[in-house]
């Protein structure tokens, strides 16, 4: 197995989400095609919500996924698939109703059908490098109907290891310190890079830096001989309310074009590559919507110093 695809050590990347493109009220897939085109992305991490393509038991539609999939693919770029029900973007637990009435058990089974649909329909894309496992998968204090259980995650990551054994799983620290320590360990070790912080009514600054990072790196590097990166740099606002209903004088608070070069700059100081950015339908709100092209142009310039 190798991580050379998934782990471009060239490459920055970008997140992207239908569920936040509903947020802006911006078309998804216009929204990847100028991500991948005009601001020139082309690694990508896609998700696969459960409560998107199987809102009735056994009933599946991945049409919007595939969609994003052929716009990536033609435009030869790569793309790391999320897996589970825990992924990036509110609620985080991405259950359909059905699934969350049912019993844990029950619950259990079906999620490990739906990942087996996921991964045989798109393991052989020419762009598919690596899949990402429940997104901090053992936060319980964030997002709604969080269900922690190590043995299901295991049982999860080793569903995926038989399916398709070539391809590294991608799992991600729950915590801005976490360690993995038990099983399963993954190929890969994602951490996010918050720096600017909102709670309980105002903003702060994150009191984890560079160099707390680059020991987190170390640390896992000598326990498990794995290779870690940065999966999500915060690149846009965090704030008050969604950033749609927050003015851009607000928006500019926590993540204005000068916070995007700072960032960028402390990202790359962990030295951890590749670094995959957060916030790219945002980017193409402001730029596409409000007509205010300055966040893209800061995220350009600073990913080409």
């Amino acid at each position: 197995m190798s991580t050379s695809k998934a782990l471009d050590r060239s490459k920055f990347g970008v997140s992207f989400s239908i569920k936040q493109c509903r947020n802006f009220k911006i078309d998804p897939d216009k929204t990847l095609t100028w991500l991948a085109q005009d601001a020139g992305f082309k690694r990508f991490r896609l998700m696969s919500y459960w409560n998107e393509h199987e809102k009735s038991p056994g009933i599946y539609d991945f049409s919007d996924l595939d969609a994003q999939f052929e716009i990536i693919e033609k435009m030869g770029g790569v793309i790391t698939l999320s897996l589970g029900a825990r992924q990036p973007r509110w609620p985080e637990n991405h259950w359909p109703e059905w699934a969350w009435k049912a019993s844990k058990l029950e619950r259990t089974d079906s999620l490990l059908m739906y990942i087996e649909q996921v991964v045989e329909r798109y393991k052989d894309s020419p762009a598919l490098s690596s899949y990402q496992l429940e997104n901090e998968a053992l936060l319980e204090d964030f997002g709604r109907n969080p269900e922690v259980d190590r043995q299901r995650l295991r049982d999860e990551f080793k569903l995926i290891k038989t399916l398709d054994p070539a391809k590294p799983v991608i799992m991600t620290t729950s915590t801005s310190w976490g360690i993995p320590f038990r099983q399963p360990i993954p190929d890969i070790v994602g951490f996010s890079f918050y720096h600017t912080l909102y709670h309980e009514g105002e903003y702060r600054t994150s009191n984890f830096y560079p160099w707390t990072h680059r020991l987190r790196k170390t640390l896992i590097k000598l326990l498990h001989r794995k290779p870690t990166f940065i999966h999500e740099l915060q690149c846009e606002p965090w704030g008050p309310q969604g950033i749609w209903d927050m003015s851009m004088e607000e928006q500019d608070k926590s993540m204005s074009p000068a916070h995007i070069t700072e960032n960028i700059r402390l990202a790359r100081a962990i030295k951890a590559p590749p670094i995959d950015l957060w916030g790219g339908e945002w980017w193409y709100w402001r730029c596409q919507v409000k007509k205010d092209p300055s966040i893209i142009s800061a995220v350009q310039k600073a990913l080409s110093a």
